[in-house]
């Protein structure tokens, strides 16, 4: 309600100093509309996340260290701020393109900014306030696919396909800064992903359901590695520095094999068709790189390939990390 009446008042002022602006493009109301809905998610996560700390089944992240609670909240607010800002991008966006040449008036100005902070509180609250592995795989998903397809779709060059997937970091354009910071903020999200991961093993092993009690250091320790190769790919896009670049891409692919194929060493007690999954994910990888080396597939469709195995993975890996938690 709060949020909603700011909305209304923001809008109507915005409306009255800018007289029937477009939906889209510089200047817009939709820019505006979206900069406003990050402002709020920003604010909303920020209080939502620290306060759950007190929330039954979240009192252990009150011990948490003081540096590793303040990277998870960065990262959680970070994500959720550039959640709001795509989401209300590409709907205005989408709307300009199916209402051509639409001004926004007044009374709808009003109307759709209260419904842009009002939805963006009521969707962000809810969702760092009851921040779980599971929540945060799926924030993470949504994260990295809206903002990749982002800037594939306002990329200033329809092209980019025919170079590789971190071509459209090097354009020095709106469309490289989403592509860039989707890489970056994700990757910050993977390490606060391996907090959450290490509480949930702790508890497995407590239990007597996965036998190795070195495994939730090891494992949450090779998502934190993954994480900060993620950010190194964003931060150092491929014409800023080649090697860098590179090296980081290839370390988190690296770190994701050791974490496949040393499954049955960290995971023992996992639902044997969680191994049977990781196989044929790695047996993908490979196919996939069989096609690359023969021609069939472009650098870009099996870095794409790479990409969404790595993610899907991940989804898998905690479908089954709670229903080892589940078994009788």
């Amino acid at each position: 309600m709060i949020s909603g009446g700011i909305g209304a008042i923001v809008g109507l002022i915005f409306t009255r100093l800018n007289p029937n602006p477009t939906l889209s493009g510089p200047n817009s109301y939709g820019l505006f509309a979206a900069c406003a809905a990050a402002v709020v998610a920003a604010l909303v996560a920020a209080i939502g996340y620290w306060r759950s700390r007190n929330r039954v089944g979240q009192e252990w992240r009150q011990e948490l260290a003081r540096w590793t609670f303040a990277v998870n909240t960065i990262s959680v607010v970070i994500v959720h701020t550039a959640l709001a800002f795509l989401g209300a991008y590409v709907l205005f966006f989408v709307l300009s393109v199916a209402l051509g040449g639409f001004s926004v008036l007044t009374f709808f100005g009003t109307l759709m900014m209260a419904l842009t902070l009002g939805i963006t509180t009521y969707l962000v609250f809810p969702s760092v306030a009851r921040m779980n592995t599971q929540r945060t795989s799926s924030l993470l998903m949504a994260f990295v696919v809206l903002g990749t397809l982002t800037s594939a779709v306002t990329t200033s060059d329809p092209l980019w396909w025919k170079e590789h997937f971190s071509q459209l970091g090097t354009y020095n354009d709106v469309s490289s800064w989403i592509f860039n910071g989707t890489l970056i903020a994700g990757g910050l999200l993977v390490t606060t992903f391996a907090v959450y991961i290490s509480h949930d093993m702790h508890a497995l092993v407590s239990e007597g359901r996965l036998s190795d009690s070195s495994s939730p250091r090891t494992v949450s320790g090779l998502f934190v590695i993954m994480g900060l190769m993620l950010v190194g790919v964003g931060l150092f896009p491929v014409d800023v520095s080649f090697w860098i670049h590179t090296l980081s891409a290839s370390g988190m692919a690296v770190v994701y094999l050791m974490l496949l194929i040393g499954g049955r060493r960290y995971l023992s007690g996992m639902p044997r068709t969680y191994f049977v999954a990781s196989w044929l994910f790695l047996a993908a990888i490979l196919g996939a790189l069989v096609l690359y080396l023969v021609k069939y597939f472009s650098l870009t469709a099996f870095e794409v390939v790479v990409f969404a195995l790595i993610f899907g993975w991940i989804a898998v890996f905690i479908r089954f990390l709670g229903a080892a938690g589940q078994r009788d």
